[in-house]
């Protein structure tokens, strides 16, 4: 990456995060990519002098980073909301054992679910494991704060969390770029520090109880928050993107105190602040959480009873609460059709998922794109619950239905969620044998995040050869005989293999294998085209719910724009309608 310094530049909050991150001198990246924060160790991962990584799931990248911390080097581990969930149990850990080199923890809240299962405020990790977390407002702020987040690290001896949002994540500001400075550790044996058996763990947690202390009086003076004193009848406190919303909203009208660390929150300086206005109120996203230490403090303070708990603010949003005008937003005047979200034309998920409906399955779903395949016309995943879940879920569904469930019910993963944690409810699967069918849907990448390698491709983050996990072998290997791999082009095969294997009285893996059609190497074959002559407007093709067929003057038209040519479709028509253009007549 070119080196460019002290000149401003509009960078991607989370671009950001990943400069912070070079010039605070990171010689350490582990993350797994997961929406809104995958960007940061993408965007690292462009810098030489940063060693990066995706790991099989956020547990395994954030003890790789406590290792690379232990080793006298900082390091930074990156996921989202959800994702910091798995990898909370070293997370509380390493509380109590703080760190060598400095140790930044990045996560991603999703406020308005834009791409995740649930709406959860990050900020009750911080507090429940008493570890200080960062929370910018911009890109600037982005860059500043994860290297003062390294400085935080090392002086109190604790891993820092950087909170990051959807708002501030994805939109661009200025960012003027520093320089990168290394520093170095010594690792030095310390048994009393680093094994948290019983007897350490009860000297260590005294040792956090007062770091939190000290925390909480260098919130009272630090520059990450700040007072803006303006009109006095109304002050208020805030963070985040949603600072951003109360000085659109507000200007100088009123006085504002933002808050950059999340946690600990101080006490003094809210104190101070209150003192000065007439009216305080808390703007803050999601869970009260400012508010309610606010409060705490004997407050008379307003928040949440004016404004949602769910879902993303906005500037009009905040105005409304407030009993002001609302910016005037411009509108089409043309009604536009709404655009739900289907499954890419040519997706390999799409045949799997047609022949588990026709066959009348229940299938239990997990984390990735292809829960699409719970949308019409498809409607078959009937649960979706976390990276996984669905193995797991399928054992104890089976467990307690027996054979009238395991002859008509299967798991559907995708090949890197399967790595990250659908390999242990495989275990349990052989383990404690249930007559289970797991489909592992392999699209050679992981997709739903943008198309990162994981541990089944072969590349590592850059591109490189690494690695290769064979998804037949493991399987085998973890006590499954009956093992087979089809192509989802294929119904037919499909059809046979999904029966086969429900109607088998053991454990069983079907391995449904076609790299997504939105790589760059996959080559794809010539667009089918409808012959308006033979087609008698039926719509069996239309059942697959691939958006580059819709139907013109009560006939099949295909937009051969979108066609990749996968020929699905037809294989679905009775009449040879859906044809190749080089064999059409």
């Amino acid at each position: 990456m070119t080196e460019i310094t002290g000149k401003k530049e509009l960078m991607l909050g989370n671009k950001a995060v990943a400069r912070g991150l070079y010039e605070a001198g990171v010689c350490f990246i582990s993350s797994y990519p997961g929406t809104p924060s995958t960007e940061i160790t993408e965007e690292a991962a462009l810098y030489d002098e940063i060693y990066c990584e995706w790991a099989p799931n956020e547990k395994v990248a954030m003890e790789a980073a406590f290792g690379a911390s232990l080793a006298g080097r900082r390091a930074f581990c990156g996921q989202k909301h959800v994702g910091l969930n798995v990898a909370a149990d070293p997370m509380y850990t390493m509380s109590y054992t703080g760190v060598n080199a400095g140790l930044v923890i990045g996560v991603a809240d999703d406020a308005g679910m834009h791409s995740s299962q649930n709406e959860q405020d990050s900020r009750h990790h911080a507090i429940a494991a008493k570890l200080p977390m960062l929370e910018p407002s911009d890109s600037q702020e982005a860059l500043e704060f994860t290297k003062e987040a390294f400085e935080i690290s090392e002086r109190f001896d604790t891993p820092v969390l950087i909170k990051m949002c959807t708002r501030v994540a994805h939109s661009q500001s200025l960012v003027t770029p520093g320089e990168r400075h290394v520093p170095v550790k010594e690792y030095e044996k310390n048994i009393a520090k680093y094994v948290m058996m019983p007897g350490n763990a009860i000297k260590r947690h005294p040792i956090v109880e007062q770091r939190t202390k000290d925390l909480t009086a260098y919130a009272e003076t630090s520059g990450l928050n700040r007072v803006e004193m303006g009109g006095t009848k109304i002050g208020i406190i805030t963070a985040s993107t949603s600072y951003q919303y109360v000085k659109e909203v507000f200007g100088d009208t009123v006085s504002v105190l933002k808050l950059g660390i999340a946690n600990p929150l101080p006490e003094k300086l809210i104190r101070d602040f209150a003192s000065k206005v007439e009216e305080l109120y808390v703007v803050e996203e999601l869970d009260p959480i400012i508010e309610n230490h606010v409060r705490s403090l004997g407050l008379s303070v307003k928040g949440k009873e004016m404004l949602p708990i769910c879902g993303e603010f906005s500037q009009n949003m905040i105005a409304d609460a407030f009993g002001l005008e609302q910016k005037q937003v411009r509108r089409a005047d043309a009604q536009i059709p709404p655009r739900p979200p289907v499954m890419c034309s040519g997706c390999p998920h799409r045949g799997m998922f047609y022949t588990l409906k026709q066959n009348k399955c229940t299938v239990l779903g997990d984390i990735g794109c292809y829960t699409l395949g719970a949308v019409a016309p498809l409607g078959a995943i009937e649960t979706t619950l976390c990276m996984g879940a669905s193995v797991s879920s399928l054992h104890g569904f089976n467990k307690i239905l027996g054979e009238k469930s395991s002859s008509r019910t299967v798991a559907v993963i995708g090949d890197s969620t399967f790595m990250h944690s659908g390999m242990t409810g495989l275990a349990n699967i052989a383990y404690n044998q249930s007559d289970s069918t797991v489909i592992i849907l392999d699209n050679s990448i992981t997709g739903m995040t943008g198309h990162q390698q994981n541990p089944t491709t072969g590349y590592n983050i850059k591109g490189d050869p690494a690695g290769k996990i064979d998804l037949e072998a493991l399987c085998r290997a973890m006590g499954f005989s009956r093992v087979r791999v089809v192509d989802p082009y294929d119904l037919k095969a499909c059809d046979e293999a999904v029966k086969e294997e429900l109607a088998a009285k053991e454990p069983s893996v079907i391995i449904s294998r076609r790299p997504c059609a939105l790589l760059k190497y996959v080559k794809h074959k010539p667009a089918l085209k409808a012959d308006t002559d033979k087609c008698v407007g039926c719509k069996s093709c239309m059942r697959i719910g691939c958006p580059s067929i819709s139907m013109r003057d009560g006939r099949a038209h295909i937009d051969p724009t979108q066609c990749v040519g996968c020929g699905v479709c037809a294989q679905l028509c009775h009449f040879d309608a859906l044809r190749a253009p080089e064999v059409q007549k």
